[in-house]
């Protein structure tokens, strides 16, 4: 990929991070566990503990790899590798703890992707501002996945292979 097409895409990223930061940092300092436990039982209790921690991941890969991003785009001579290498990373951390979360409060259902309806399927159902905030994200990290496949396996693949030609 050109170095400017490879700026813009870690740029837009980097923004797209920083929303995506703003909202599950707002959800976690407005809400607790003692708010969002309506019902007091062990199975409601246990699916909030969960999506909580689901969510203090996310945001903590999010905001290392909106950093990292900064850091390429600071520098003086724009370093391709880096750039790709934190671009892989936003892919395989962010994307996959959102879509893949540990503690599968959620998951997403893909033979709704294409209907208009919303994908996010959750596995208890949550208070209102659980499920707003997964769902305003949810956007955010599906339009960053489909920036970044390329980073899922063929950067992989491309490092393998130069690697394969200098011991050659």
């Amino acid at each position: 990929m050109p170095a400017d097409n490879l700026q813009n895409l870690c740029s837009e990223t980097r923004e797209k991070l920083k929303t995506a930061i703003n909202l599950v940092e707002t959800f976690l300092n407005e809400n607790a566990l003692p708010q969002l436990v309506v019902e007091q039982d062990e199975e409601t209790i246990y699916f909030y503990k969960g999506f909580l921690s689901d969510l203090r991941h996310l945001l903590t890969f999010s905001e290392v790899c909106y950093e990292n991003l900064g850091i390429v785009q600071r520098r003086p001579n724009f370093d391709v590798d880096f750039a790709e290498k934190e671009l892989y990373r936003v892919y395989h951390r962010c994307v996959n703890s959102f879509f893949y979360p540990k503690n599968e409060s959620y998951s997403e259902d893909g033979r709704y992707a294409y209907t208009g309806q919303d994908a996010i399927r959750f596995r208890k159902k949550p208070v209102r501002p659980a499920r707003d905030v997964i769902m305003n994200i949810t956007k955010i990290y599906e339009e960053i996945r489909d920036d970044l496949s390329y980073y899922e396996s063929d950067y992989l693949t491309a490092r393998r292979m130069q690697a394969e030609r200098k011991h050659a």
